[in-house]
């Protein structure tokens, strides 16, 4: 019998404070990632939250929860759509949103799923551990004319 493949999906925000630096979270692989997750898929489909109606929903949900900035997804990067694999075996699709932060004066507040929050430069980001998959959605985002 047929069986179709399935791939995690998570979506990711690039989000500039008022200082025009990238907020971005230590995970425990000692690794620098933007904030977001999964898409929830709600009750009816095994899941414990609402479900999500869009992926912009998601990013926007995903960055209150982990660092308590209000944010609108402004536009899917097409730099920052990619595979990642976190450990060997184990692939996930990756959607990352530039995103206007609503309340950028605000300090973020980490949350229990990180071991650490910070704020960077633009300059600072490329000498980050961090996947390059990262790393080119948060240049598209600088680059970004109408952010």
């Amino acid at each position: 019998m047929y069986q179709p493949s399935l791939w995690p999906v998570s979506v990711k925000g690039v989000a500039l404070d008022h200082e025009q630096r990238v907020l971005l979270l230590r995970n425990e692989r000692e690794e620098w990632e933007l904030p977001g997750g999964r898409l929830e898929i709600g009750p009816d489909g095994g899941g414990s939250a609402p479900a999500d109606t869009s992926a912009e929903q998601a990013v926007e949900r995903e960055l209150q929860e982990e660092t308590g900035w209000i944010v609108k997804a402004d536009r899917q990067l097409e730099e920052g759509t990619w595979i990642y694999e976190p450990i060997p075996g184990r692939r996930v699709l990756i959607l990352t949103y530039g995103c206007v932060v609503l309340t950028p004066d605000q300090v973020p507040v980490l949350s229990h799923e990180h071991k650490q929050i910070g704020l960077f430069r633009r300059h600072e980001v490329a000498a980050l551990t961090m996947p390059d998959g990262y790393k080119h959605a948060i240049s598209a985002w600088y680059d970004h004319p109408q952010r």
